[in-house]
C-alpha cells in the first residue's frame, strides 16, 4: 500500500486532549498484533500517498516524514508503501500531487495542505476515486474523513500566556508586535485567536501582520516596518507565531541596533528556535509532539485502507468550514524556555546536547546546566 500525506493546519476544537489520553488511545487501538485474520497479507500491502506542504519549516522533513514512514510500516507489518511528495509551498503543484495518486491507485492519502481552501477540490477527486483522506496538522477543506493535528488555539494561549509572564509588570509600559501566520493556513487562524484571547487587554498591540507564507524574510521586513512605525524603545515584546519568524523577528532587531532584545515567542521547538532560546535571544517555543501526531495519521491511514472504522483511535470531533463532526486526534503542545530544554526536547530524543550545545552556544548551554 502507498501512503500520501498532505500537511495542513488546524481549525477550532471543541474539548480538550491530554498526552496521556492520546497515548492510550494509540497504544489500545495501534496494536497489530491481531490482525493476522484472513486476507491480512494483501490488505497489508496498501500504498499510502503522504503529502507535505513545504521544506522551509525543518520539521516536515526531519521529523513529520520519517515519523510516518516509520509508523505504517509498523502497521502493515513492513507490507505498506509510502508515496511521497512534498509541495514546497505551492498549492497548485500540490493540487496536481494528489492527482498523480489518484493516478497511481493510492489506497489512502495523508494530507497537509499548503492551502486549505484550494485543495478542497482535490480532496472532492480523491473521495469520488475511492480514496479516503486524512488532513494533516492542517485542517483541509473538502470531504474529508479525519484530522490529526494540534489544539491550535490552546497553542496560541500557550504562546501569549508565556509572552505576559516574560514581560511581567512591563506589560504596561510599552506595545507588542502580533507575527501571526499565513492566512492561507487555517492553523495560522486558530494561533492568532488563542493568542488575542490572552492578550486583549492585557498590553497594547502597536502593529500585527499576517506574515505571507510563513517566510522568516517576509517577518523580518514586516519587523522591521514595525520598529520604523513604533520606535525600537517602544516595543517591550514580540509575538511569533512560529521559529522560522521569530528568526526573522531576531534579525530585524538586532538590525536596528536593539541591545536588549524583547521577549520573542516562538512554535515547533526547531533546533535553531531551541539554541536561539538557550542564548537567551528568544524566551520560548511551542513544543510539539511529532510522535503521536505522526502516529495517529499512521494508524488511522491503514485503518481506513482496510476499510476498518476508526472511532476508537480518535479523542476529538471538529468541523470544518466544509465538513461537520469530522472524526479527529489532536495533540497538547508545551511550553519550552531556558527550564525545560532537557526534559522536553532532549529526553524526547528529537535533539541531544550535542547538537544543540555547538560551540557558539556551549557556553550558555553550561549557564543552565545543559550539559
Amino acid at each position: 500500500m502507498e501512503v500520501y500525506v498532505v500537511n495542513t493546519h488546524l481549525g477550532r476544537v471543541v474539548v480538550a486532549v491530554t498526552a496521556a489520553a492520546v497515548s492510550a488511545s494509540l497504544t489500545a487501538c495501534g496494536s497489530t498484533e491481531g490482525a493476522g485474520s484472513g486476507d491480512s497479507a494483501k490488505s497489508e500491502a496498501i500504498k499510502v500517498g503522504l503529502l507535505l506542504p513545504e521544506d522551509q519549516t525543518a520539521r516536515y522533513e526531519k521529523f513529520d516524514k520519517p515519523l510516518i514512514e516509520k509508523e505504517i510500516a509498523k502497521f502493515t507489518r513492513g507490507k505498506g508503501q509510502v508515496v511521497y511528495a512534498n509541495a514546497k509551498q505551492d498549492a497548485a503543484a500540490q493540487n496536481a500531487q494528489v492527482e498523480a495518486m489518484i493516478t497511481r491507485k493510492v489506497n489512502v492519502l495523508i494530507i497537509d495542505a499548503v492551502d486549505a481552501k484550494a485543495i478542497a477540490g482535490s480532496v472532492k477527486k480523491a473521495k469520488d476515486a475511492g480514496i479516503p483522506v486524512i488532513a494533516y496538522d492542517r485542517l483541509a477543506e473538502g470531504p474529508i474523513d479525519a484530522y490529526t493535528s494540534f489544539d491550535n488555539e490552546d497553542v496560541g494561549k500557550v504562546q501569549g500566556k508565556a509572552l505576559l509572564e516574560a514581560l511581567g509588570d512591563k506589560a504596561g509600559s510599552g506595545q507588542i508586535v502580533m507575527m501571526n501566520g499565513s492566512v492561507t493556513d487555517p492553523n495560522a487562524k486558530g494561533f492568532k485567536s488563542g493568542a488575542h484571547f490572552v492578550l486583549d487587554g492585557k498590553v497594547a498591540i502597536g502593529k500585527e501582520y499576517d506574515t505571507v507564507d510563513w517566510k522568516p524574510e517576509n517577518a523580518n521586513s514586516n519587523m522591521a516596518a514595525a520598529l520604523s512605525a513604533l520606535g525600537k524603545g517602544k516595543i517591550i515584546g514580540v509575538y511569533s507565531a512560529n521559529d522560522g519568524m521569530a528568526g526573522g523577528i531576531i534579525s530585524a532587531l538586532k538590525a536596528a541596533g536593539v541591545s536588549a532584545l524583547p521577549p520573542v515567542t516562538g512554535q515547533d521547538a526547531e533546533l535553531a528556535g531551541v539554541q536561539r532560546i538557550v542564548a537567551g535571544e528568544q524566551y520560548m517555543t511551542v513544543y510539539k509532539r511529532y510522535a503521536p501526531e505522526a502516529a495517529a495519521a499512521a494508524e488511522m491511514a491503514v485503518a481506513l485502507a482496510q476499510g476498518e472504522k476508526i472511532d476508537g483511535l480518535i479523542n476529538q470531533i471538529v468541523d470544518s468550514p466544509t465538513t461537520k463532526g469530522v472524526p479527529s486526534v489532536l495533540v497538547p503542545g508545551v511550553a519550552l524556555t531556558k527550564s525545560n530544554v532537557r526534559s522536553t526536547v532532549v529526553e524526547d530524543g528529537v535533539y541531544t546536547i550535542a547538537e544543540i550545545c555547538t560551540d557558539r552556544y556551549r557556553a550558555a548551554c553550561e549557564e543552565i546546566g545543559l550539559k
